[in-house]
């Protein structure tokens, strides 16, 4: 899973009483799964997913994904069907820049 040293993923990150917020922007059919950089222009984190956006396929994957490479439980807010999503995640925006390896 790549870090993104010297890039500020936080435009991508916002607080919530919940925890963080993240924006995302989504390409189901891929070769493989992965959190690939950011989309300075939309704001939004890029993923890759293998899943199909068929049924809550990606949705799972996403939520999954995230989970994993954020020790947290991360679930889709909005956007379930659109490639633009919002996941979020209960720990703070500087816990998720850091296990994401983007503060610059």
């Amino acid at each position: 899973m790549p870090s993104f040293p010297g890039v500020d993923i936080t435009i991508a990150l916002h607080r919530s009483k919940e925890g963080t917020e993240i924006d995302l922007l989504v390409s189901p059919n891929s070769d493989r799964s992965e959190i690939v950089g950011l989309d300075r222009w939309r704001k939004r984190l890029t993923v890759k997913l293998r899943s199909p956006p068929e049924k809550g396929e990606a949705n799972a994957e996403l939520e999954k994904l995230l989970t994993d490479r954020l020790g947290s439980e991360a679930k889709v807010i909005r956007g379930h069907t659109a490639r633009m999503k919002t996941a979020l995640v209960q720990i703070s925006v500087d816990e998720v820049a850091e296990r994401l390896g983007g503060l610059s």
